[in-house]
């Protein structure tokens, strides 16, 4: 079954690494997302961090729906990523163990993981 997750807002609020911060809505979850959209803060993602916020994230927003793939060289958490369409609905989601190349990919094609 998919789940919808929500886009609330988009600030400009400062975050760990100055991205811009939206909150995003997945059921009765609220996560507060950095937000990146350009090739260098998509591939510089969670690099380096050592922790997250509770209920802190990166939302990647890519140019065009495609079947896009995540990887986790450098990051050093375990984190988990859920490919998102154009609708807002999850296609997949990703468990992802800390600094490994291994690719994990969207099902489908999509806009956002």
């Amino acid at each position: 079954m998919r789940t919808a997750l929500a886009l609330l807002a988009l600030a400009a609020a400062p975050a760990l690494a100055q991205n811009p911060v939206a909150q995003l809505n997945a059921g009765m979850h609220l996560i507060r997302a950095e937000v990146v959209s350009d090739p260098g803060t998509r591939a510089q993602g969670l690099m380096h961090r050592k922790q997250l916020p509770p209920n802190a994230g990166m939302l990647f927003i890519f140019d065009e729906a495609a079947v896009h793939c995540m990887w986790m060289k450098n990051t050093l958490i375990p984190l988990s990523v859920a490919f998102i369409d154009d609708r807002g609905a999850i296609v997949n989601i990703a468990d992802m163990e800390p600094q490994t190349e291994a690719s994990h990919c969207a099902a489908q094609p999509v806009r956002y993981a």
